[in-house]
Formats: C-alpha cells, structure tokens, sequence
C-alpha cells in the first residue's frame, strides 16, 4: 500500500484505471499481460541481485593494504 501513496492515488482512482485497462485490453488479455509483466519484475529483480554479487565479489578482490 505504501507504493501507492507515493502515487497519492485512492481508491477511486485504482477502480478507474483498472476499468481502462479492462476497457482496453478485454478481460481475456489481461493474464497475459500480467504474466509479461511479472516476468519483467522477476527479471530486473535477478539483474539487480547479479549486478550486487558483482560488486560484493569485486569488493572482496580488493588487495589490502600494508
């Protein structure tokens, strides 16, 4: 819920857009839309984990110093 908030949208507003995306797409799309779309969250998510171990192992391969 905090993620809408940022976006100061009600729940009037949440009813609305999802009726436009229904109107849209038609009810028999939208699965495969949210499919996509959680496909694409799961992939930025994993890219975001890669690129972290990147940075945690570069990290480790720092010589110290004497």
């Amino acid at each position: 819920m905090s993620s809408l908030l940022i976006f100061n949208l009600g729940a009037g507003e949440i009813i609305l857009i999802a009726l436009v995306v229904l109107l849209l797409f038609g009810g028999k799309k939208i699965p495969e839309l949210m499919r996509g779309l959680g496909k694409g969250v799961r992939s930025f998510k994993n890219g975001m984990n890669e690129i972290e171990k990147d940075i945690e192992e570069a990290g480790d391969e720092k010589p110290g110093r004497k």
